[in-house]
């Protein structure tokens, strides 16, 4: 079984997560059946890997986590791969695979221009 993490910096602020709801969310109702999870790098809770063990303890086998970031800098390039390395060594039965960050996809990228030019 595949799970899904939404993976944020994480903020103070608690209007943060309402973006990150929302779009769980909506994957969740395309991807019935497909377990969901927030997990943010700090500031934020669930952790990265809270969201983790909440996929390992309902049977996921392979998780997919997407950056929920513009572009790859620190976080994504060493923090996450660290985290990664960590749960895999936790949990060495599940599989892990990085998607591109949200904000390198060229239908996010056309959608902030559209925003910009409509705004």
């Amino acid at each position: 079984m595949k799970g899904i993490i939404l993976f944020g910096h994480g903020s103070r602020s608690p209007e943060y997560v309402q973006p990150f709801n929302r779009t769980r969310d909506l994957v969740a109702a395309r991807q019935p059946g497909v377990p969901v999870e927030l997990g943010f790098l700090e500031l934020t809770q669930p952790s990265l890997e809270e969201a983790i063990e909440r996929l390992a303890a309902q049977g996921v086998q392979t998780v997919k986590v997407v950056p929920i970031f513009f572009a790859p800098g620190k976080h994504v390039l060493k923090d996450l791969p660290e985290r990664i390395g960590n749960a895999m060594d936790r949990f060495p039965a599940l599989e892990f695979d990085i998607a591109t960050c949200v904000g390198e996809v060229d239908a996010v990228i056309e959608a902030m221009a559209s925003h910009a030019i409509e705004a």
